[in-house]
């Protein structure tokens, strides 16, 4: 019970933070950004069960980004690289590759390529006037849709093809810098949940070949550069009354 209601006292909090927050921005800066972002995509299943930086290929982004208020920004992202993963970097225990894994000895190759729209809660006023840099961490979750054309290739030659389409949630966590009034530098990682254990076509194996029921992830990492239109916007004052303006 202690747990719990500690877990609603923070919820209780950050929501009262937040309608400050809010509260304090009512005016939003009217500002979007168009960017480019390159990066690395790396593939978590059942040929590799964990995170492995070995695993990291190259990807590419394009994005469209829209202020809605001083936290919060929409963003569409295209997303595009490459998948791989070998059973054979898979350590066990001793050092060696682990067991299951070097029976089955397979190895991935494939792409994915990913359209998905996300929301970002930048934790600083980015567009503030008053701050000599411009800076913010901020935090994403979204939804995705993805194509991957991907072939595994096991030790005792069976081979598996098809492309796969599915429904992926990213979230991760990023930052933003101006390096002047009109362009900016972003980090990001983030993570993708994908609703489906057929990234590396493994699913329908039988259970000494591969885990039915534990769905595969996928991530992606990079650097970004976008630039920012500002649309100026007429107080409401001239709006009522556009004689002030002549």
């Amino acid at each position: 019970m202690i747990h719990l209601n500690s877990h609603k006292a923070l919820l209780i909090c950050l929501a009262q933070v937040g309608s400050v927050f809010f509260a304090c921005h009512a005016q939003a800066q009217n500002t979007s950004e168009v960017g480019l972002g390159f990066g690395a995509v790396n593939y978590k299943g059942e040929l590799s069960p964990e995170y492995r930086f070995a695993n990291n290929r190259p990807a590419v982004s394009a994005f469209y980004r829209k202020d809605i208020s001083a936290p919060i920004t929409l963003r569409g992202n295209l997303m595009a690289g490459l998948l791989r993963a070998d059973d054979k970097q898979v350590k066990g225990v001793n050092g060696d590759t682990a067991p299951l894994n070097a029976s089955r000895g397979g190895y991935l190759k494939g792409s994915i390529y990913e359209v998905a729209g996300i929301l970002e809660y930048n934790f600083f006023d980015y567009y503030s006037t008053k701050a000599k840099t411009r800076f913010t961490p901020f935090v994403f979750v979204g939804v995705a849709g993805f194509l991957s054309p991907v072939k595994t290739v096991l030790q005792d030659g069976q081979t598996f093809s098809n492309t796969v389409i599915g429904v992926a949630v990213p979230a991760g966590i990023g930052a933003k810098l101006g390096l002047s009034r009109h362009w900016n530098l972003g980090l990001e990682v983030g993570a993708r949940k994908a609703f489906t254990d057929e990234l590396d076509q493994l699913s329908e194996q039988n259970n000494v070949i591969a885990n039915r029921h534990d769905q595969d992830w996928y991530f992606y990492s990079g650097l970004s550069v976008s630039y920012t239109f500002y649309k100026i916007r007429c107080p409401e004052v001239y709006k009522e009354n556009s004689r002030l303006l002549q």
